[in-house]
């Protein structure tokens, strides 16, 4: 019979201390540096671990996480909030409304990107010495738990290094979320099934294909009724003016909950209702940005460097390191994951020049694969030796993709987007309180400034676009845009408003500078650099400030001629916080 004592609650919270005080002050400098957050977490874990204090000071380890029972749960269970949490986020970044409209370009990404590397990791796994298998004769199955692993994709990483470059809001951005976000929906089931399966004492085909349609007819029920529900629930607490973003917190967490419960109950792991909680409760447009930075600088901030700091800690990463394994898992990762996304944006007819950019944002793994090589560990489908490559290559993926994402936008050539920019377009007090109002009078002066262009139809494309992937970058800045047939040449309009616009902003601040950029079908490249380079300009508090104080139309096109033809060596940080992990 094991019993609470004080001794337990006391040293439960010096462990949590220590730990969160680690984990977020590594992780912060980690995030200076321009690295995952997670990777600072994970090693502060190592650190305190079994790894280093453990080898070099054992009496230390052995009073600050004795091998008792009690004090193990209690860290265990705030580790597994973690990771509950953490699938919740990571379905509230999906936007399964957009993925589907999207269903044509990004169903074809994802789908390659999940079949390719699950080949290429299947014809590799399947053939690792025994040494690295639990159990020899589940060989096919240890091997289709791996080849799933290779296919989830870190969309965290890839939101923050996107976001890091400016490019998280452009059309660019706008399809690698929605493919990375089938790719993940497709994975967790695929991976889903598998655990199942794998933890039934017999594997008989019915028992299979129970497994496989009670995962997707659930799913199916989740995405269609429980969506439907879900967006009733969060339009009713708004209407009735209910207290955010508490309300909306407790609801999406309640969501979770239940969701997670019923899928635990089905045979598969708890994780995937908590993941489709989040894509259902994230499908509330009434949700605002601002509630979801709150929910998910909760989750960052408290419950996920607990639980990766938490994996340090049950396992020797030196005694278990397999250097050839590491390598081997590395390889057939990113490759692989590469090789998937590259043929996928080749078959859906994506420009050339775009195809680099989002194979590379397919490419890591992240805390997304180290989160389902736990589970694996802890239901004994891998050994210590993979699990560890899989989180060194976790890693690895996630560090190099930032470096590899800029080298291969240095290439794309440079564009000055003050060529593109009219005086006539050009609002010092542009009059007007809401957002679509804004955007159809911008709309008509750019269709009246330039022929064959119809107002109409700029101003249905742009509101469209708003209401789906929102441009507003926070600090006061959107940068709406469409594109067009037929159009000689880009066309860039600005407007001041004195007010503020209220525009669903990253940090709920009303919109006060507006950059309209249209430009021709086609012209991919300088759609993408205009956008990146007035993302750049504007992050920095100088040309802000610049335009706001310039006075009239002239002095005001003035201060943009200067702050768009400006060099753009320097790159500083982006307007808003990137995503963690």
């Amino acid at each position: 019979m094991y019993a609470l004592a004080e001794s337990h609650i006391l040293l439960f919270l010096v462990q949590v201390f220590i730990l969160l005080l680690c984990a977020r002050g590594l992780g912060e400098l980690f995030r200076r540096w321009k690295q995952p957050a997670v990777t600072a977490e994970l090693l502060v874990g190592i650190l305190l671990g079994p790894t280093l204090l453990g080898r070099f000071f054992p009496g230390v380890y052995g009073a600050l996480f004795p091998n008792d029972v009690i004090q193990q749960c209690m860290l265990e269970t705030i580790a597994w909030l973690g990771v509950l949490f953490l699938l919740l986020d990571t379905g509230l970044e999906i936007d399964f409304s957009i993925a589907w409209r999207q269903r044509g370009s990004a169903l074809t990404i994802a789908l390659f990107d999940i079949f390719i590397p699950m080949l290429v990791a299947f014809g590799t796994v399947v053939f690792l010495p025994e040494q690295f298998l639990v159990n020899p004769n589940q060989r096919i199955l240890f091997a289709l738990f791996m080849a799933t692993v290779m296919t989830i994709s870190a969309m965290p990483v890839a939101v923050r290094c996107l976001h890091d470059l400016n490019l998280l809001k452009t059309d660019l951005g706008f399809l690698t979320m929605s493919a990375l976000a089938v790719n993940d929906i497709i994975g967790w089931v695929l991976f889903a099934i598998i655990l199942a399966l794998f933890t039934q004492t017999t594997v008989a085909f019915d028992s299979i294909l129970l497994v496989f349609i009670g995962t997707l007819g659930f799913s199916a029920l989740v995405l269609t009724a429980g969506r439907r529900f879900s967006i009733r629930v969060f339009n009713a607490m708004k209407a009735r003016h209910f207290p955010e973003p508490g309300s909306s917190l407790t609801v999406t967490v309640l969501l979770g909950l239940l969701l997670g419960a019923v899928t635990q109950k089905l045979g598969v792991h708890a994780l995937f209702g908590f993941f489709l909680a989040g894509i259902v409760a994230g499908e509330a447009k009434s949700l605002s940005e601002d509630t979801r930075r709150v929910i998910s600088q909760m989750v960052y901030s408290l419950f996920v460097p607990l639980f990766f700091a938490n994996i340090g800690l049950k396992i020797d990463f030196i005694e278990n390191f397999h250097f050839g394994l590491v390598a081997l898992i590395c390889l057939v990762g990113i490759g692989g994951r590469y090789l998937g996304a590259w043929f996928g944006v080749t078959c859906a007819k994506v420009p050339r020049v775009n195809r680099d950019l989002i194979s590379i944002a397919h490419t890591p793994g992240g805390m997304m694969e180290i989160v389902v090589a736990m589970l694996a560990l802890e239901a004994h489908l891998i050994t210590s030796p993979v699990f560890v490559a899989i989180v060194f290559s976790a890693i690895f993926s996630s560090i190099v993709m930032g470096p590899w994402l800029s080298r291969a936008m240095a290439q794309r050539r440079k564009v000055s987007p003050a060529t593109f920019l009219e005086k006539a377009l050009v609002y010092p007090a542009i009059p007007g309180e809401e957002r679509n109002d804004v955007l159809r009078q911008m709309a008509r002066d750019i269709a009246d400034s330039v022929s064959a262009m119809d107002a109409q139809e700029i101003s249905r494309m742009v509101i469209s676009r708003e209401e789906e992937f929102g441009t507003a970058l926070g600090h006061g800045i959107a940068i709406p845009h469409v594109r067009l047939e037929k159009l000689r040449k880009p066309v860039l309009a600005f407007a001041r408003s004195t007010e503020g616009i209220e525009w669903n902003a990253p940090d709920a601040a009303p919109v006060h500078f507006i950059f309209f950029l249209v430009s021709a079908t086609g012209a991919e490249d300088i759609h993408v650099q205009t956008l990146a380079y007035i993302s750049r300009a504007m992050a920095k508090e100088e040309n802000r400030e610049r335009l706001a104080d310039a006075v009239g139309q002239n002095k005001l096109f003035d201060a943009l001629e200067k702050i768009l033809t400006e060099p753009a060596s320097a790159r500083p940080a982006p307007l808003t916080p990137s995503a963690a992990g």
